[in-house]
């Protein structure tokens, strides 16, 4: 079975968060469109992603070998295994979804600390002094990003206002994963109308995005 490997980045639950509601209705559609994935689940707001220490690393992006980590107290072990883990989960996926909402033209700061932790040395990039190479280039892999927003940006302004979701883009297609859609929220305002008509408007788009967004 294939896996879809779908991120939340909001502590409200979902019947309250645009994009995790937007999120869940792509998810499900998907599922219903290609029943040869199974669906795996990592709400950043409920799972202990690890502040990265310096102990934990041999040298940038590369975890400490086998030697230094029997070195490490008993907590910091635990850090370890869990930010292998992490990037051993994400490395397995063939389709991701992060659904979060845009903050400060970005996004919350635990999707930050993922990132960190699962953009590894050997595992899904490879560093060295000539070059940064994607590791994720192994099998057909695709992307999408929800991202709502509580007003209408104009088209000629995303590159500006949108930074999170270009850092996102950018960082994902560097280690590998070119296939990269975005499904915007955008508009869910201040009354309960506003923020209906946002959920709608992104829900139609659902199936022209999981198209564009998975082929292998």
């Amino acid at each position: 079975m294939k896996k879809l490997l779908y991120i939340t980045v909001n502590s409200k639950p979902e019947h309250m968060s645009a994009s995790k509601t937007v999120g869940r209705a792509f998810v499900n559609r998907f599922l219903e469109l290609h029943k040869d994935f199974q669906l795996e689940e990592l709400d950043l707001y409920d799972v202990h992603v690890p502040r990265l220490e310096y102990q934990y690393f041999e040298r940038r992006n590369a975890m400490i070998k086998e030697e230094d980590y029997n070195k490490l107290n008993e907590e910091q072990q635990k850090e370890v295994h869990k930010i292998v883990k992490l990037t051993d989960q994400f490395k397995e996926a063939d389709m991701y979804v992060i659904a979060t909402p845009m903050w400060s033209l970005s996004f919350p700061a635990p999707l930050k600390e993922y990132i960190d932790c699962v953009v590894m040395d050997g595992k899904t990039v490879s560093i060295n002094e000539d070059k940064i190479e994607g590791l994720l280039k192994d099998k057909p892999r695709g992307m999408v990003y929800i991202q709502s927003s509580g007003g209408n940006i104009p088209w000629l302004l995303r590159v500006v206002m949108n930074k999170g979701l270009n850092y996102v883009e950018d960082i994902m297609k560097t280690i590998g994963i070119k296939r990269f859609e975005e499904l915007l929220v955008d508009g869910v305002g201040f009354t309960e109308e506003e923020r209906n008509e946002a959920i709608k408007k992104a829900i139609d788009k659902i199936d022209d995005v999981i198209e564009d967004a998975w082929r292998e």
